[in-house]
């Protein structure tokens, strides 16, 4: 299927600058554009593939204006990330419809008990417990186990592996990636008078809110008590451990690898960097910001930036960073003032031996 430039802008509520008429049919990188190819520059570091492209149409903001001659037309958009982030889920939308239908594959195992919506399919392999609710429009893959008592809203994708233990509440339109486990048990134990250790029960639950997405390995345990919340709107990258009764704020964007200690909360819209590790029992801001590999041990006042190890605010941060390039360099002149000081010291002792017998 192929829409001009005019069409484009039109869906998108931009402009057009260039030929209005040509055709495009496919979405790709700039630097990988090919003629009848749609792309998009956001990040200004990517301005010279736009001189250099071959792609038919570019999606950029109403405020660019071109260093050098351009060769394809323009779409002018208020924000060119949202728009094209929009084109490409309409593309995924064309590219996936029909190919899974509604429907029960076999083999499968469902509870009796079970109560499946309207219009949901569910893959082979799949194994849905006692007293499951499943609502409509979902769409269940192979090998996915969900435990018993657990509800699934409207309009859900599970992917393959995923495991859902018992009485989790999945609200509508949430997506989550192949082997995921969601609900397994908080990490509790009492230590012994014997230096052994007693595992702890761990009989709540998690609860995860509205369009919520969910990536590939990501772990998000159960409460000891209560539930552990994922909160509206919340995206997890992959391979990230979510620990118990653990607070995820509406919103909240966190990357691949972080971990987040028990009974922390993280305030909405806050943004998380990779492999980020955060202590339990804090209180993270709203709009707290986080930079990759940094550690958290501390509570976080709302809108603040910290990086590092153990974490500072982002200004200290990069004040330390520029002395700590320089360390080597420091070292080096400590040593000389240092052997400067010693032949100084040395110089002055000779002195005072001189004097010493000048007085005699």
């Amino acid at each position: 299927m192929q829409f001009t430039a005019k069409q484009i802008s039109e869906f998108l509520d931009g402009t057009v600058e260039g030929d209005e008429t040509v055709k495009v049919g496919e979405l790709s990188k700039i630097e990988d554009g090919s003629t009848g190819s749609l792309c998009f520059l956001s990040n200004p570091k990517y301005e010279s593939y736009l001189y250099t492209t071959q792609a038919s149409v570019v999606i950029v903001a109403n405020d660019f204006v071109p260093s050098q001659q351009v060769s394809c037309t323009l779409v002018k958009v208020k924000d060119p990330y949202s728009a094209f982030s929009i084109l490409l889920e309409k593309y995924n939308e064309a590219l996936n419809q029909n190919k899974t239908q509604a429907g029960i594959d076999q083999p499968c195992f469902i509870h009796p008990t079970a109560k499946i919506g309207k219009n949901v399919f569910i893959g082979a392999f799949c194994c849905i417990e006692e007293n499951v609710e499943i609502g409509d429009n979902c769409r269940i893959f192979t090998q996915i186990y969900i435990g018993s008592g657990t509800k699934v809203g409207q309009d859900c994708t599970i992917y393959p592996g995923v495991k859902i233990y018992n009485r989790t509440q999945l609200g509508d339109r949430i997506t989550i990636h192949s082997n995921a486990v969601i609900g397994s048990d908080g990490f509790g134990f009492a230590p012994q008078a014997d230096g052994t250790y007693n595992k702890i029960a761990q009989i709540g639950n998690v609860v995860i809110e509205d369009d919520v997405e969910i990536g590939a390995n990501t772990t998000i345990d159960r409460a000891t008590m209560g539930s552990t919340f994922i909160r509206k709107g919340a995206k997890l990258d992959n391979l990230i451990q979510i620990a118990h009764n653990v607070d995820v704020g509406a919103h909240a964007v966190v990357a691949a690898q972080t971990g987040i200690s028990g009974s922390t909360k993280l305030g909405e819209n806050s943004v998380i960097g990779g492999q980020v590790g955060i202590a339990g029992h804090l209180n993270l801001g709203k709009g707290t910001q986080i930079g990759a590999q940094a550690g958290i041990n501390f509570n976080t006042e709302e809108n603040k930036q910290w990086h590092g190890s153990p974490a500072q605010p982002l200004k200290e941060w990069m004040r330390s960073t520029v002395i700590f390039k320089k360390l080597p360099e420091v070292d080096k002149r400590i040593r000389a003032l240092e052997a400067k000081i010693a032949e100084l010291t040395a110089i002055i002792d000779q002195i005072s031996t001189l004097q010493e017998k000048n007085e005699r």
